[in-house]
């Protein structure tokens, strides 16, 4: 599932993600649950309340020095509520949830505490409750109450439309007296839900209600770029909009000593500069203006490093294994536009995208085709249906294609010129069959109308494999025209859904839930800012979204994943793409980090620290 924007996880700004199922640690619950420090999938938590620090940190790092990121696009607001305008990088710093992930355990287990003290819920799973830490205070030294929790939820989901959607088996947010805030469902047996209630985004009510330093009432309804009170362990220091924004450590964090925190943000300063250009940000790190990279470019991995800095080790290239997240990335047709909402139109295109050439000639052979949109995970489909899964389809089979049954998918195969004149062949007989001909170069419907498709994209790199595409529709009549948008342009025209095709993708948990109503349901597809970019609408995958929702253990968990997977897949709604398995980065060599990294994250910057000896060998300046 996916909570809220901004956690900290690894080093990139990822979906916050939570487990479908709790089962909490020590006896059973009953009417009235006891109180837990944790939740966790598989029986209990890795880490007892007792524990004084987690294993994948040195408790002993030193505190100090700068780390410098990079960001793209500009912003220009603080106010993380607020679903419009561009936010500032790194907001997440500023602000603490009432429970987080452990790093070293996957999606579908290792909740623990953090403003929230204990939680409970009972067996039904009809609420949840969360008692608060005592010592839980925002910057300015006030507590955070549950009057606070409260009012977050209700103005996060008052003003955010996709929040109120993910939350609305939420009926009631009620402050319980004693530190303690209870969320009441209008569902049973739904286990996620007291889960994705722990990731909630704390919000402080008295400073949003009070004036800013002219006297003038603060509106959260509306983007501000007045630096925003928060709870964590930093704090905005200075700003410049559209350009920078610095944060400073909070020397007397309130929850330094937890067991989540010990041996985590050690870095003073945390400066996020703003890039419009992505070629200038690349020349920008290699010109040591900025300290850390994930490189997303195949080309730039295969030939943009072969500098003298990375030669003589100030720049080290490090790739690590990407175990926590699956992924979907594909050209996205806009089903509300009456040309794609033919299957065989979508499969059609398909059979066009040569991605055998493609990774050849662009990509350096890095990438692999996927094949599913939980692809790297255990929750891929595969092969054809068996057990669970099988009998899961069997429930909708009269809301499904057929073929699921009999056909695993797959992705057509190019690569070779004769290849690809049998693809676009029968993609031409499926055209026919859609109702198109092929007059006079041109690919028409029984009107004379053209097939046209404009692409947008808001970054020079799309011209790499979009024009390849472009140009293998030219020769079935398609014409395929790239449009280049500036950042607010682009967001603002995906949102409204005022496109024809783009790039787009969806980040999965290990523990998909909730958040499939957003992506993939029914509801959601006319729903502007929803994450149903391709306004998909079917029964069936509304009804195998509900099969993952309400799974009873991890093993009907995957298997309503996989056919809900292999339904989507069948429908031919997008044009996949590619992945790898592994995140690519570039640092300036002026960093540690601990001797034993966690499993599930790379964990940069916030379990490592600035190397004062490392750092010296680069000409550093700290």
């Amino acid at each position: 599932m996916t909570g809220w924007l901004w956690v900290r996880r690894s080093g990139k700004t990822l979906v916050a993600s939570a487990a479908l199922a709790i089962a909490l640690h020590g006896n059973a619950l009953a009417d009235h649950p006891g109180w837990h420090h944790a939740t966790a999938l598989n029986g209990t938590p890795k880490y007892a309340a007792d524990v004084a620090h987690f294993d994948y940190v040195n408790p002993d790092a030193p505190k100090g020095g700068t780390v410098r990121l990079s960001s793209t696009g500009g912003f220009d607001s603080f106010n993380i509520v607020l679903p419009k305008g561009n936010l500032a990088p790194g907001l997440g710093l500023i602000y603490d949830t009432l429970m987080e992930q452990a790093l070293d355990q996957a999606d579908i287990s290792g909740q623990y505490g953090v403003i929230a003290k204990e939680t409970r819920y009972p067996e039904d799973y009809a609420w949840v409750e969360f008692r608060l830490n005592e010592n839980a205070r925002w910057h300015d030294g006030q507590p955070i109450s549950a009057e606070d929790v409260v009012w977050s939820f209700q103005t996060i989901t008052e003003l955010d439309p996709r929040q109120k959607f993910y939350y609305q088996n939420v009926v009631k947010a009620e402050d319980m007296g004693g530190n303690i805030v209870r969320f009441t469902f209008d569902t049973t047996g739904n286990r996620e839900l007291p889960h994705i209630m722990g990731q909630l985004l704390v919000l402080p009510k008295h400073w949003w209600n009070g004036k800013d330093a002219s006297g003038n009432p603060r509106d959260v309804s509306r983007g501000a770029l007045e630096p925003p009170l928060g709870s964590g362990p930093y704090r905005i220091k200075d700003f410049a909009a559209n350009r920078q924004v610095t944060y400073e450590r909070v020397a007397d964090y309130w929850a330094a000593e937890l067991p989540i925190r010990v041996g985590t943000n050690n870095f003073d300063v945390i400066r996020y500069d703003s890039y419009r250009d992505t070629d200038v940000q690349l020349e920008a790190f290699k010109g040591d203006q900025f300290d850390w990279r994930l490189e997303n470019v195949a080309k730039n991995w295969a030939t943009a490093y072969d500098i003298p800095a990375v030669k003589d080790g100030r720049i080290v290239l490090e790739t690590f294994p990407d175990k926590s997240s699956g992924i979907m990335q594909a050209f996205v047709p806009n089903l509300r536009r009456d040309k794609f909402k033919d299957e065989r139109v979508r499969q059609a295109l398909n059979l066009a995208f040569d991605f055998e050439s493609l990774n050849r000639t662009a990509f350096y052979d890095q990438y692999k085709r996927l094949t599913s949109f939980f692809a790297g995970t255990e929750l891929a489909s595969r092969d054809l249906p068996s057990g669970r899964e099988l009998e899961i389809l069997e429930s909708v089979r009269d809301l499904v294609p057929a073929e699921v049954f009999t056909e695993p998918y797959k992705n057509p195969v190019g690569g070779d010129p004769q290849a690809m004149r049998g693809n676009l062949k029968a993609a031409l007989e499926l055209f026919k069959q859609a109702g198109y001909k092929f007059e006079n170069r041109k690919l028409v419907n029984a009107a004379g109308e053209p097939f046209t498709i404009e692409f947008i994209a808001q970054s020079p790199t799309a011209e790499r494999y979009v024009l390849p595409f472009a140009n293998n529709l030219r020769l079935i009549g398609i014409d395929l025209q790239l449009r280049m948008l500036d950042t607010p342009q682009y967001i603002n025209r995906i949102q409204s859904r005022d496109f024809d095709m783009a790039t787009l993708l969806w980040g999965q948990s290990l523990s998909p839930g909730n958040e499939q109503r957003d992506y993939w349901g029914s509801e959601a597809a006319d729903r502007d800012q929803s994450r149903n970019y391709a306004g998909i609408k079917d029964a069936g995958v509304d009804a195998l979204i509900d099969k993952v929702i309400f799974a009873k253990d991890r093993d009907e968990l995957v298997a309503a994943t996989r056919a809900l997977d292999r339904v989507l897949l069948s429908n031919n709604y997008v044009i996949p793409q590619w992945y790898v398995d592994f995140d690519r980065t570039a640092r300036w060599n002026r960093f540690g980090h601990p001797a034993k990294m966690p499993e599930f994250s790379i964990g940069f910057p916030t379990i490592w620290w600035y190397d004062e000896a490392l750092a010296a060998k680069t000409d550093a300046k700290k």
